[in-house]
């Protein structure tokens, strides 16, 4: 170990509870929910084994008004929830780390479409969650009854082995529904002044360590600013009175910013590593207990100096730790050069919005653990030493190559163009973006470490050559190409656009002359980046959209409306739910995607972002002439980062074996069938 490291691997004490290191997995969503135990507990074991002194589970809900549904969350609604849950904090106890479990509910947060329950809430008030209904305002009975389901809860958390047990009152959720003026108006004893809505909030701690203090830590987890200015919580007034008010009550602060997910999960496109720092800092100095706080952390640099600093006691991390879950054990064994680090592209977030189990770009095994028997550091050697070429060296080519290579075979890298890293070389120019070269990065670095792997950039290789080289199997990573005939999510009939130019062409320097259109019928982050970097140089810039809004999907990456302030700010032009329908010298034809009515725009240069291509033309006079070769990632099928690494390593897992790899599912037992 590095010894300015050494700090980070001091025990610190959370009430009657000792972590063994500074290392916290704060509490985040994997998409698995109760749905899935063994595949959650597999998870959160991985994260211990890798180092985690501390690792706590999602949200959980305690109690049926506070479901989630079709969203992965875990539930101690009774005590048939416990057995389940115990398969986690056991895993995790297998490694010597404290479990912790954030205890949830969402007020009028929660959808409860499962449960089909009314919503609760300080006031009456709409839904949160984009429904068209209204959450009821909790009376005196409904408050009792409220604090009556966070102590059972508590009480069955720790029946079920977990040694950190969270009041949850951040993101929205509704303690801190009854925190915030915004959303409490109340006249009674829990509305009004700071105190009388923090009073919840205290009850909840004092509640909560009565049932289990004795054994269990008690967490609680605070928004200290909504981002609202000076009507809501901020951490210049309200927010630094409450930690003033509570300071000593819970045995450890887990602080961060509220307002939507995305403030306190802001991708790398428009935060930076410690960006909570100047919401965060003050709290330490208020209280006497541990305080953890995220900031998207990779470097141990900076982790020493959150520590020395006084900003926090532990290194809090959800998306890092997902990225790499063996980060604290390769900084311990002086391995940091190998982790692999977090890029910030919320590709988790996107999982977890989707409904779906997590997915990361760059640590492909997470949520694998179970379902396929992945782990991040390990994989099984082959039985023979087979000689493989991979052909290209983008996101997919390298992952192929390295994890071929820690499987023992003997890999051919060759790469047509000077320099590695295929599409991510062009995308990481792009404003904001430049920690997605970190992809290219940490592979080329681990590949760098292996005596299985020969990399040759600036190798263009045609059939005869493959052919020639004698390969027991070829690995095609050729990637994609944009098209040009703007066929789209949206528009499914090609247009006649000979004079338009792709994503493509402006990454070959091709000349943008005149106004420029970016029509947008991908919706990911291209167009919108591609419009803010051609406005930065100068250029009127107008963006249309087939969507209503610009670069729609990322608001599954919870960048959406980061995105569209930060055109309309750069004085970008926004048009949409129109369709491309025509181009012309000088102007493009548009249609309202509702009417069909017909408009046109001045263009001096048009720039189509719609979907892309497989480059596989060597597949076909391969796989006729008999050569053993298969395709991954966008070669395969054009998608997204994350997509071409994990398509990758699922086939290299796969590669040697006599049948497909198998996704187990878990599945309840079913009485009274055969």
């Amino acid at each position: 170990m590095d010894p300015s490291h050494a700090i980070l691997f001091q025990s610190v004490r959370i009430g009657p509870v000792t972590a063994p290191n500074r290392f916290y997995q704060t509490p985040h969503a994997t998409g698995l929910g109760w749905q899935r135990p063994q595949a959650g507990a597999a998870l959160r074991g991985i994260k211990a084994e890798g180092g985690w002194g501390v690792v706590c589970t999602e949200y959980c809900s305690i109690h049926p008004t506070s479901d989630d549904s079709p969203h992965g969350f875990l539930t101690l609604w009774d005590d048939g929830d416990i057995p389940a849950l115990a398969l986690t904090a056991d895993a995790i106890h297998a490694h010597g780390s404290l479990a912790g479990i954030e205890l949830w509910h969402g007020g009028a947060h929660a959808s409860n479409r499962m449960t089909r329950l009314p919503g609760i809430a300080p006031d009456i008030q709409p839904a949160m969650f984009h429904l068209p209904t209204t959450a009821r305002a909790m009376d005196a009975s409904d408050i009792k009854a409220f604090r009556g389901w966070q102590r059972d809860a508590a009480l069955r958390a720790k029946r079920a082995g977990f040694d950190i047990v969270y009041v949850y009152a951040g993101h929205d959720y509704l303690p801190f529904q009854f925190l915030s003026g915004r959303s409490n108006t109340r006249g009674d004893a829990y509305g009004g002044s700071l105190e009388n809505r923090a009073r919840l909030l205290r009850e909840m701690i004092e509640d909560t360590k009565e049932a289990v203090g004795d054994t269990c830590a008690v967490a609680v987890r605070l928004a200290v600013d909504e981002l609202h200015g000076p009507r809501g919580i901020t951490s210049e007034g309200e927010g630094r009175e409450v930690i003033e008010m509570l300071a000593e009550l819970p045995d450890l602060w887990d602080v961060n910013i509220a307002g939507a997910l995305g403030n306190d999960s802001k991708s790398a496109r428009f935060s930076a590593e410690g960006f909570q720092d100047r919401y965060v800092s003050f709290v330490k100095s208020l209280t006497t207990k541990p305080v953890v706080a995220v900031g998207r952390f990779t470097s141990p640099e900076t982790m020493v100096a959150q520590i020395k600093r006084g900003v926090q006691d532990f290194i809090g991390a959800a998306r890092p730790s997902i990225a790499d879950p063996f980060l604290p054990l390769k900084i311990r064994e002086g391995r940091a050069d190998e982790i692999r680090e977090c890029i910030g592209c919320n590709m988790c977030r996107a999982a977890n919005n989707e409904a779906v189990h997590l997915r990361c770009t760059q640590n492909p095994t997470i949520a694998e653990e179970w379902r396929q028997g992945w782990h991040p550091e390990r994989i099984a050697m082959l039985p023979k030493r087979d000689k493989v070429l991979v052909v290209g060296a983008g996101p997919a080519g390298l992952e192929a190559a390295l994890a071929l290579g820690r499987r023992g075979a003997e890999v051919t890298l060759a790469e047509r163009g000077g320099a590695l890293g295929g599409r991510i070389l062009r995308e990481s120019t792009l404003p904001g973006l430049s920690t997605w070269i970190r992809v290219r990065d940490w592979r080329a670095h681990m590949i760098g470490k292996l005596d299985t792997v020969q990399v040759y950039p600036g190798s263009e290789m045609t059939v005869g050559d493959i052919a020639d080289f004698g390969a027991d199997h070829v690995v095609l990573a050729t990637g994609s190409r944009w098209r040009r005939d703007g066929i789209g999510v949206s528009g499914m009939q090609a247009l006649d656009l000979p004079k338009a130019l792709t994503p493509d062409d402006i990454f070959s320097g091709a000349a943008v002359n005149g106004p420029v259109v970016i029509y947008d019928d991908e919706h990911y982050f291209m167009a919108g980046a591609l419009a803010e970097r051609l406005r930065g140089l100068g250029h009127a810039v107008c963006y249309v959209t087939s969507h209503a809004t610009a670069s729609s999907w990322t608001a599954l990456t919870d960048e959406q409306g980061f995105v569209q302030a930060k055109l309309l700010q750069a004085g970008v032009e926004i048009v949409a739910s129109h369709l491309l329908v025509g181009h012309e010298v000088g102007a493009v034809r548009l249609a309202c995607g509702y009417t069909g009515r017909e408009v046109e725009r001045a263009c001096g240069t048009l720039i189509t972002v719609t979907g892309r291509l497989p480059v596989d033309d060597l597949y076909a006079p391969l796989l006729a002439s008999g050569v053993a070769v298969s395709r991954v990632g966008d070669c395969l099928q054009p998608s997204s980062i994350a997509d071409a690494v994990y398509s990758a390593h699922r086939f290299v897992r796969g590669f040697g074996g006599p049948i497909e790899p198998v996704l187990r599912r878990e599945k309840p037992p079913l009485k009274g069938m055969l």
